[in-house]
């Protein structure tokens, strides 16, 4: 487990936590939107710019070939930390909303058709909602809704009963951004696929906290963004299993996903490069590399060990506060923390809580039938990484006393 000392020098290693703001040292609370980045990544993405900047694939120069080595050694560094079968089943992307309309797309126009039907959960993100939606409207295919109880766990009863036969596809979030809920996409996953049907997996809140092996879970697509573990904004992954990604059709038209161009026709590239259209990411791809072994030397598990330990005392301490509810009690949860303060409205504490200079994120987290759910305008979301403390934690609580002390 780490301690107290080996936390304060890993913060020495994220340059952005050093710093003040409306002359209160900054408490970063809003993990789940994105983390920060050691120095060791960011030193990675300008030494790319620095040294070999070039087009990856298409050169001969040393520059692209230097750069083309790199950028494929990047894809077998995820293809090892989520311990894919082949490094072609791993597509760079924009991130995983991106990765989420990629399926989406290619899919459907393979595979969705009228009164065929797509299930999703009631507490996705709009990412994994509203691409879907898309999907089933250009089909008049059907979109349907895993319930979930009150403390935000799915009811696997009622999602068994939504697999017939004309159920194609099920996509599920692995962790809530909102209620910090661990689903047991295991389970989801074994449920669907004995009933043929494949399942794709949102990953995006659970690759920093938990150890994924997809060979393991067996889905058949998986999605995530790079920067949520503590790479750039810009890129992300979606794996899919090498027998359908072969028979989907591409997304996207142009440049590294073709083989051969005529005015006639086009034949399409191999895996993974049918997917990847344009010029890629090659200096968000390096960081990513990067990223992944910051993690890997710290450990997944004791990342998740220490986080878990920073969510019990953050949760005890809010519990004591009177006119705190939290939302999402599920008895499996990652490290974010949910909850009403009163009567106060969100947006309202998140702006006196951010003179207090304690970055929180409040209102829907693009989950709003979630807070449809739950009848209620948003929340104010307190969302932790390996680098958060007990002090700043104590800095949150005195904060938020204020805040309803002004409130009366």
């Amino acid at each position: 487990m780490f301690d107290k000392n080996f936390i304060n020098k890993l913060r020495e290693q994220f340059p952005i936590l050093h710093q003040q703001v409306y002359n209160q040292p900054l408490v970063y609370f809003d993990n789940a939107a994105t983390n920060q980045k050691p120095l060791r990544v960011i030193n990675v993405l300008s030494n790319y710019y620095c040294t070999i900047n070039s087009n990856i694939h298409r050169g001969v120069h040393y520059l692209s070939q230097q750069a083309t080595s790199a950028f494929e050694e990047s894809r077998k560094s995820v293809q090892q930390f989520i311990n894919a079968r082949h490094a072609h089943e791993i597509i760079f992307t924009r991130g995983t909303t991106e990765s989420i309309n990629l399926v989406a797309s290619s899919f459907s126009k393979k595979y969705l058709s009228k009164g065929d039907s797509i299930v999703i959960s009631a507490m996705e993100h709009h990412s994994n909602i509203v691409p879907w939606q898309m999907a089933c409207e250009a089909t008049e295919a059907q979109l349907k809704v895993i319930p979930i109880d009150q403390s935000g766990t799915l009811m696997m009863d009622a999602y068994e009963k939504l697999l017939d036969a004309n159920c194609k596809l099920v996509a599920v979030t692995h962790v809530s951004n909102t209620l910090g809920t661990i689903n047991d996409i295991k389970t989801i996953i074994e449920i669907a696929h004995r009933h043929n049907i494949p399942v794709l997996i949102d990953g995006a809140q659970a690759v920093s906290h938990i150890k994924v092996d997809v060979q393991q879970l067996d889905c058949d697509f998986y999605c995530f963004s790079a920067h949520k573990m503590y790479a750039p904004m810009g890129i992300g992954v979606m794996y899919g299993k090498e027998k359908i990604l072969e028979e989907l059709p591409p997304y996207q038209g142009g440049g590294e996903m073709i083989k051969n161009v005529t005015f006639e026709k086009t034949t399409y590239n191999e895996l993974p490069f049918k997917f990847e259209a344009g010029t890629p990411n090659v200096g968000d791809a390096l960081a990513l590399k990067e990223a992944i072994a910051f993690m890997n030397e710290l450990g997944l598990g004791q990342i998740n060990a220490w986080e878990h330990e920073l969510l019990d005392y953050a949760t005890q301490k809010l519990l004591e506060i009177e006119g705190v509810k939290i939302y999402g009690t599920a008895q499996q949860k990652t490290s974010v923390i949910s909850f009403l303060l009163g009567n106060i409205h969100p947006y309202d504490a998140g702006i006196i809580l951010d003179k207090l200079g304690i970055a929180v994120r409040t209102g829907h987290h693009c989950t709003q039938p979630l807070m449809d759910f739950f009848r209620i305008p948003g929340t104010i979301r307190v969302s932790l990484a390996v680098y958060n403390t007990r002090e700043e934690i104590d800095a949150l609580i005195k904060a938020l006393l204020t805040v309803k002390t002004m409130f009366g």
